[in-house]
Formats: structure tokens, C-alpha cells, sequence
């Protein structure tokens, strides 16, 4: 019934971090653990933290909001908004359906997307399969996480590693040859046990022993989970560079998950790129799980770091284990 030969493209984007800073030297107050360590071993100088009262939705509004002040977005005229998130407000209702009653897209369905930090991958190319249906016209794409409603600042394996923030792109079709080109997204549930939360599904409802265990509070096995996130993020980005012809030279810019820099670098090196082609900020705001790759297309164009047509790839892993890359070509003039 839907016949259509278009590309999703990204023809708007905007981010929101919360004001609040928590640095290195704030951690070593509250863990034994220090700046030096941290800057060494993950490449974090600081993260951003809500307020009291602030959930996902709050920041995926404002994110919203900002995205709207700069391309003039009708929100009456959103069909999907698709929200990737590991920390909702609550189970149910899903945080799309309080996005879109408060920003007022009124005509729009939603739903969340639990994909941890590969979420963001998921849900853009879930949206892409939308628009190139030629069902939906316009669709939002959020990437949100409240990572400090779920870390335990007594931990301080996790707690050095997470931050709070929020992304989002508009997807319309195009036919100018530029959008999202490919994808390849993966995810191995044996991996499931190294990083999960323990409790507070239906498996091990809450009860007091589980909050006195500490049992609700994101949980790591930092060395397996570096491991394969290594080898699975170069992979992928390479896989997908390769597919596509892609070469060091052509690749413009590689926006990878910004869990760790050396994962970061070690996916850059296997791509054969220059620092200057990687978009880095994980020193200011840390893990934000579904919102880094967001984030880092807003950074892109507010650094002047991209330009209508240039090659782009997106990568990342995360918990499940899931992890993936999509290559897109660039469609806003900055």
C-alpha cells in the first residue's frame, strides 16, 4: 500500500545536560578512589547529574524544546516518537507517551526501546524502517538516561562511570542521495550477566532484602565487559565501513559510544582514522548510556565538525550484550 524509494535523514537534532557537575574530585569525596585513576582508565574528567525531581522525560523535553527553538518544529505534525531509555520515570506509562502529551504532539503514537547504550542505534533504525515504509512523515528519536537514579554512589567500580543527559533527531525522508545508508546491529544475551540490574523486574520483584542488598543499583563486571565491548565496537565499525567501501579517507566523522576512551580509540585505530575525525566528550559528561550518540551529532554540528553529504559512522555497545554501527550520509547544512 506504502510504496516508497526515499532515505530517512536526520534534519534536526538537539541535546540537553542538566546544569548540575559532578567532577572527579567531588567522587573522591564520597569513594575511595581519585582523579588521576579515573582520567587514566576512562578518559572522565566530570558528568552531569539531575536534581532532585528530574526524571528521563524532564531532560528528553528539554532536549525537545532546544531541538525546537533552532529548526522550528511543529510538534502537531510528529507521527512516532521512539524513546531509548534503561532508566524510564516509571514502568508504565512509557516515557514516550509523557514526552508527547507534554510537548503536544498530538497526532503521534510512541513507545520505549530498551537497548542500554545501544539503544540510540536501535531506535534510529527502527524509524528509519518507518519512514522508508512511507507511512511516517516525521519521527522523533530520543536517546535519555537518568544513570544517576540507578548507580550507587557507594560503588566505586560504577560510580565514577555514569552521567545524566538526553538527545534527540528529527527523521524526515529525502531524496538528495544523503541519510541513513546502512546498519548492523547485534546482541548476545550470554553476556546478560556481566552487567544488569539485579533486581526490581518480575524476576526478583522489590522487597526490603533487595534494597538493603543494594540489589537495584546498576551492576558491572568491569574487566568481561571491557573485553568484549573492545573487540565487539571495532568490529562492527569496521564491518560496516568495510561493506560500504569506506576508507580512512573517506570516512568525514565516527561518532562512537562514549563509554571509555580507550574503547573509543582502539574502534578509531581499527577504522585507520585520526583523532580529528572522532568526536569525543566523554571528559565532560561521562557514560550516559542511550544519550551519547545524540549528544555527540549535536556536538558535531555545534563544533563545526560535519557538512551536508560527509560519511558518518555511529557505534556502540552496551549491556545484553547489544551493540551495532550505522553508517549514515550527513543531510543538514550546518
Amino acid at each position: 500500500m506504502f510504496k516508497n524509494n526515499s532515505k530517512a535523514a536526520i534534519t534536526a537534532v538537539g541535546k540537553y545536560l542538566p546544569s548540575k557537575r559532578l567532577t572527579n574530585s567531588d567522587l573522591e569525596k564520597m569513594v575511595e578512589t581519585n582523579d588521576e585513576w579515573i582520567r587514566s582508565r576512562t578518559g572522565i574528567k566530570e558528568r552531569r547529574i539531575v536534581e532532585k525531581g528530574q526524571a528521563s522525560s524532564h531532560m528528553a523535553i528539554s532536549a525537545f524544546k532546544n531541538l525546537q527553538k533552532k529548526y522550528n518544529v511543529n510538534p502537531e505534525e510528529i507521527d512516532v516518537i521512539i524513546v531509548a531509555t534503561v532508566t524510564p520515570d516509571m514502568l508504565f506509562p512509557s516515557t514516550a507517551c509523557l514526552i508527547q502529551n507534554e510537548i503536544g504532539a498530538n497526532n503521534a503514537f510512541g513507545f520505549d526501546l530498551s537497548g542500554a547504550c545501544s539503544g540510540f542505534l536501535f531506535a534510529l533504525d527502527t524509524g528509519t524502517r518507518f519512514i522508508e515504509s512511507g507511512k511516517y512523515k516525521k519521527i522523533l528519536i530520543f536517546g535519555v538516561d537518568t544513570m544517576s537514579s540507578i548507580v550507587d554512589y557507594k560503588d566505586r567500580n560504577t560510580c565514577i562511570l555514569f552521567g545524566d543527559g538526553a538527545g534527540v533527531v528529527l527523521l524526515e525522508a529525502t531524496n538528495d542521495g544523503t541519510g541513513i545508508i546502512d546498519s548492523e546491529l547485534r546482541c548476545d544475551g550470554s553476556g546478560g550477566e556481566y552487567l544488569k540490574m539485579k533486581a526490581g523486574g518480575s524476576l526478583k520483584p522489590a522487597t526490603h532484602e533487595t534494597v538493603e542488598s543494594r540489589e537495584h543499583y546498576a551492576y558491572q563486571d568491569g574487566r568481561q565487559v571491557y573485553k568484549y565491548a573492545v573487540k565487539g565496537m571495532a568490529d562492527i565499525s569496521y564491518n560496516i565501513a568495510k561493506r560500504n567501501k569506506l576508507t580512512s579517507d573517506t570516512i568525514d566523522l565516527f561518532i562512537p559510544h562514549q563509554a571509555n576512551k580507550r574503547i573509543i580509540d582502539s574502534a578509531a585505530k581499527r577504522l585507520g582514522i585520526s583523532e580529528e575525525k572522532v568526536l569525543i566528550n566523554i571528559d565532560k559528561y561521562a557514560n550516559t548510556t542511550a544519550a551519547t550518540l545524540p549528544i555527540g551529532l549535536v556536538e558535531a554540528v555545534e563544533r563545526n565538525m560535519v557538512k551536508k553529504g560527509d560519511n558518518i559512522i555511529l557505534s556502540a555497545f552496551g549491556a545484553g550484550f547489544t551493540w551495532g554501527a550505522i553508517y549514515l550520509k550527513w543531510s543538514l547544512f550546518n
